[in-house]
């Protein structure tokens, strides 16, 4: 244990950079993907570096993808395409929703 907490008087934590989610969160709820993260954490702890590259990728790929949701912007892209592609074939039209009739 240092004698001498540089970290915390230079306002800095270098042992969160990756750990986004087990830091304090504002009202003391928990972070969107923490618990994606703690899986993730508790599958790779001590079993080396080499093993929980390919014993924990499943859990890993799942924290990444709450952090990044690449594959929800990928989906929401090609289902965005559709729809431009049918509204100009004419097979779907988008409801009106400045009507009373659509309002719910």
């Amino acid at each position: 244990m240092p004698f001498i907490d540089l970290q915390r008087k230079l306002g800095i934590d270098v042992d969160r950079w990756m750990l986004l989610q087990s830091s304090e969160q504002p009202f003391r709820h928990s972070g969107r993907c923490h618990s994606f993260e703690k899986d993730w954490v508790e599958c790779a702890h001590g079993i080396g570096t080499i093993r929980a590259q390919k014993e924990c990728k499943l859990e890993y790929e799942d924290f990444l993808e709450c952090m990044h949701r690449s594959k929800l912007m990928q989906r929401l892209s090609i289902i965005r395409a559709q729809k431009e592609k049918l509204e100009k074939e004419g097979k779907y039209k988008a409801p009106d929703f400045s009507k009373d009739e659509n309002t719910p």
